[in-house]
């Protein structure tokens, strides 16, 4: 139904693809993935309205196919009186008014053929939508979604994560051919979360979602195209096995990587024997054999593979310290309380000491930035913060801490750097060189946004990370680096997330909101809750196993034992099949 044919396209300062080719079919369900700024939106852009664009290639969608889509800025509108269930059936309920409003008519009317041919095309129309059935079909989604208490709420009074589920649900009535949705998950609860999974694996349309979240990707496609580099890589199949193949054609690509390299070692030492020759004899034809062996090198690194998907650079993310705090409490939260239309939080009390990495865990909407912003601003009783304390924050409103109207360069100048060589060279680490460091801030993505929070965070050397949403719009490589980095740091993290991934694998402790106020539990425990609400009972052995195994795989990479990387790959291709 939809076929893109050696695409390319470029902005002014960056080229965004290069004679890229790929299709959709029916019922497939695909995860659109890549680094941060690699194109997706635009991508999306182009699939959405390609009149916009001025393009090279051929893109080939039928003409009668219908698409569906979910932006990933959308908000809540705060003037809506609607509620969800009128939201939601809106273009049903529109038709079903007309059809009424035609049958009125006809009571009266004398032009009675006019009204009749009306009155079929709105059947035709509604019958063509499910109409017949929309109820039943807006509560089989509610109730899918274990949203139904929400039925007869306004949709101003839904939470930001509601609002996104309830979004989907009204896409996937309107019965596209075709449903786009970019990145869908940003901010989700893991409650909300399960939801969005479920209504994904219900859908049985033809599906695209840009999509970091570790969890949607293991759990609800069969489809990976993979933007990187400029390129595109289809793979038929589910995110674990799209992983799983990389991972073996890195090690297919590092042993050939060796064996070209004592290749060209040999071709080298041959080189030098060859000169060393040339100048004590001024025989022609060893000057010929040395232009030859020269060439044959030259031809030999022309020919090296490379492979734009297996090494991705993650960016070198790193928290240090301008001076640390002995054991000591850095922040001391005592019978907090946080109210707006109603009371968000009572009775709140808990203390972070210097070393303790903690995530906050609740529902959307229940006061876990604003108490966040509280103690970056220390100006209530109620929180007290350490006098040797130096704060950094991390916002998931990436404009309350980044200026759309500065450049890169400008961005970090403001944040105390004192030469733009000194950003350059900084910069560099987490990925960002060339041009980009020119444009505005505005002109970047979410994810390249969250990007450059975190590289002024870490140049800040605080002590307490303040982090709010921080994996939010980052590529899977940037997580996994954010996770490394949060390991290795020594000071104090407070952070939200509801990425389980990061939350499981960098934090000490989680503190729970339950009932308007908080509890603490411990890692162990929140495992033990999430694992019994959104996976089987022996995922969680059997995904540790599994990280066990790749962690082997890659020492013996290091080591550059490949026959034990591959001895080790036919164990771990036993437990995904597990998972």
């Amino acid at each position: 139904m939809i076929k893109v044919n050696h695409l390319s396209f470029s902005f002014p300062q960056k080229e965004l693809y290069k004679n890229i080719s790929f299709t959709f079919e029916e019922a497939q369900h695909c995860a659109f993935i890549g680094t941060s700024g690699s194109g997706k939106s635009t991508l999306i852009d182009i699939l959405m309205d390609p009149e916009r664009y001025l393009f090279d290639g051929k893109l080939e969608i039928d003409p009668t196919c219908k698409i569906g889509y979910v932006s990933q800025f959308s908000q809540v509108d705060t003037t809506k009186e609607t509620t969800v269930f009128e939201y939601i059936g809106e273009e049903f309920i529109k038709i079903q008014n007309e059809i009424t409003a035609i049958c009125t008519e006809m009571e009266t009317s004398s032009e009675i053929d006019s009204l009749l041919e009306k009155y079929q095309l709105a059947l035709d129309a509604f019958d063509s939508m499910g109409g017949n059935d929309f109820e039943s079909n807006i509560n089989k989604k509610l109730n899918l979604a274990n949203l139904m208490k929400l039925k007869d709420l306004r949709v101003s009074d839904l939470s930001g994560g509601e609002f996104k589920l309830i979004q989907v649900m009204k896409e996937m009535l309107s019965s596209p051919d075709f449903m786009i949705m970019d990145e869908p998950d940003v901010f989700l609860d893991f409650v909300n979360l399960n939801a969005l999974k479920n209504l994904i694996n219900s859908h049985k349309g033809m599906l695209l979602v840009v999509t970091h979240n570790r969890y949607l990707l293991n759990h609800c496609f069969n489809k990976i195209i993979h933007l990187e580099n400029m390129e595109i890589q289809e793979f038929d199949g589910r995110y674990i096995d799209y992983n799983f193949f990389l991972l073996q054609t890195k090690i297919e690509l590092q042993e050939l990587t060796v064996a070209e390299d004592e290749e060209m070692k040999r071709n080298e030492d041959l080189i030098d024997n060859l000169r060393e020759i040339a100048t004590h004899n001024a025989d022609p034809s060893k000057g010929r054999a040395l232009k030859a062996r020269v060439k044959f090198q030259e031809r030999l690194e022309a020919s090296r593979i490379k492979a734009p998907f297996v090494d991705i650079k993650q960016p070198n993310i790193n928290f240090g310290m301008d001076h640390e705090i002995e054991d000591a409490v850095v922040v001391n939260v005592n019978n907090y309380s946080v109210s707006f239309d109603e009371l968000i939080l009572e009775n709140v009390n808990f203390e972070i000491k210097s070393t303790d990495k903690v995530a906050i865990i609740g529902p959307n909407g229940t006061g876990k930035t604003t108490l966040l912003r509280e103690i970056l601003k220390n100006n209530l009783d109620s929180i007290e913060i350490n006098a040797d304390v130096k704060v950094a924050y991390l916002s998931q409103l990436q404009g309350e801490m980044l200026k759309d109207s500065n450049t890169i360069l400008e961005e970090f100048i403001d944040a105390g750097f004192e030469t733009y060589d000194e950003i350059r060279s900084y910069i560099s680490n987490y990925g960002f060189e060339g041009e980009i460091l020119n444009q505005k801030i505005e002109s970047l993505s979410g994810g390249e946004k969250n990007i450059l929070q975190l590289a002024k965070v870490s140049a800040s050397k605080a002590n307490v990370l303040l982090l709010d949403e921080p994996t939010s719009h980052l590529d899977t490589y940037t997580q996994i680096a954010l996770e490394k980095a949060i390991q290795d740091y020594k000071g104090a993290i407070l952070m939200i997330s509801h990425d389980f991934y990061t939350v499981v694998n960098g934090m000490n402790y989680v503190l729970i909101i339950d009932d308007k106020t908080i509890r603490k539990m411990s890692m162990r425990k929140f495992r033990q809750m999430i694992y019994a609400s959104h996976f089987n009972r022996d995922y969680l052995e059997t995904e540790q196993k599994k990280k066990s195994v790749e962690m082997k795989i890659e020492m013996a990479l290091k080591d550059t034992n490949f026959e034990l990387a591959k001895v080790l790959v036919d164990e771990l291709e036993e437990l995904i099949k597990l998972l």
